[in-house]
């Protein structure tokens, strides 16, 4: 298998510092490799969602079928993470969307609004001829996604530039998609982004539109009030994508179609009982609290896929762009291809991080091991090194618009 690289010549001799320190780095970095995987999906649909406090811990055969479904039916990854970064919501769709760690201190999507952003998939798929459509069922002007969503290649609507739905708190992710869905299903190949809000805390009955809506299907679970509406709100979701699979398939593109989902962050909302009931055991920092599930499904899978690497959100836009056979450079994702053969990184905001052979927590400074042989002290500082190296430079290419000046010099 050939290389995931695109035919950059990375200036060495660059007068300006910063960027000949960054061409250093990108050039000097290990790319991955194409793989069985590579090109599964090209010339599909894609929907990618994020979807506002999602975790896998809701998903549930009689709650949640439709997850279960696309869960159990698609690719099953055991060992995925949504960790938790600066600005929450729109932190958490920058990272699952671009591959990159966002920059501490700033709303990374608002400062790459004016940035080159070549593999964001809207601007990918467009230029493959596709239909791109971007919604948000909230205030559009939200996080500024009025600006950084159009520069990701999107046609975006939210409450207030075109999207018309009920203006409840939250709004329901099943409107959404009732009203949207026809913009796009029927009329040729298309990628659509959602980023949804029937999720979102609190979770209670009381302040709560969609969890008050939906609580007839939970009030009987012997089960905290709060995962009651927790639950009731992630019905929501589940009840638009079943209306999404219903559409698809009336319209004969459900088997050429990839859903693609995961959550923005854990369910912060929940108070910590709380949200170990809702997972069923312990749970603690930096690791087992992010656990999460990535939905990754396509109409004509015949069988499931069990996927055992570690892998987060950040490996999200690398994986798909390999699937699609999209052109992309591998060396300018800070996230991995999770099919790729060569070593992943799970990365949390403290630095923390799980590759191939480690777990290290950065706040205890204490490694785990997850092979049988030794681990040296030099390998750990290598690698804890390595891993502050991705955020220096992810937060280059944010600040820098380091893509525009690759490709467009």
């Amino acid at each position: 298998y050939e290389a995931n690289v695109l035919p950059i010549e990375f200036d060495l001799d660059e007068e300006n510092s910063t960027y000949q320190d960054m061409n250093a780095f990108f050039s000097e970095r290990e790319p991955t490799t194409q793989n069985a995987y590579t090109g599964m999906f090209e010339g599909k649909n894609l929907i990618l969602i994020t979807a506002e406090g999602f975790c896998g811990f809701a998903i549930d055969e009689n709650l949640t079928p439709t997850l279960y479904k696309l869960k159990t039916e698609g690719f099953s990854f055991t060992n995925f993470y949504t960790p938790v970064w600066y600005v929450s919501t729109s932190d958490g769709e920058f990272v699952e969307t671009t591959g990159l760690i966002p920059k501490s201190g700033v709303w990374s999507y608002t400062e790459i609004a004016d940035n080159y952003m070549p593999f964001a998939f809207g601007n990918q798929f467009r230029e493959l001829g596709y239909s791109t459509y971007a919604y948000h069922n909230h205030t559009y002007t939200y996080y500024n996604r009025d600006r950084s969503h159009p520069n990701m290649g999107y046609d975006y609507k939210g409450i207030g530039n075109g999207l018309d739905i009920a203006q409840t708190w939250p709004e329901s992710d099943l409107e959404m998609i009732e009203v949207t869905a026809p913009e796009y299903i029927g009329n040729g190949p298309f990628h659509v982004y959602y980023m949804t809000v029937s999720g979102h805390l609190q979770y209670n009955f009381g302040g709560n539109f969609i969890a008050a809506k939906n609580r007839e299907y939970v009030e009987d679970l012997d089960c905290s009030t709060s995962v009651q509406a927790y639950y009731a709100c992630q019905m929501e979701l589940d009840f638009a994508l079943a209306e999404l699979l219903e559409q698809l398939e009336a319209a004969g593109e459900l088997e050429n179609t990839v859903i693609a989902l995961s959550g923005d962050h854990y369910p912060y909302g929940l108070e910590e009982e709380a949200f170990e009931e809702l997972a069923g055991k312990e749970l603690s920092l930096p690791f087992s609290m992010f656990e999460s599930d990535f939905i990754l499904w396509c109409g004509d899978m015949e069988e499931p896929i069990v996927v055992d690497e570690y892998c987060s959100s950040l490996d999200i836009a690398p994986t798909l762009s390999n699937l699609f056979g999209l052109p992309y450079d591998s060396r300018l994702y800070i996230g991995t291809d999770i099919f790729a053969p060569e070593p992943n990184y799970v990365i949390f905001n403290d630095r923390s991080f799980i590759n191939d052979r480690i777990m290290y927590d950065a706040r205890t400074r204490t490694v785990t091991r997850l092979v049988d042989e030794e681990v040296s002290d030099a390998y750990i500082e290598q690698k804890i090194e390595y891993v502050n190296n991705l955020f220096k430079y992810s937060g280059l290419i944010i600040e820098k618009d380091y893509y525009r000046y690759l490709f467009e010099n």
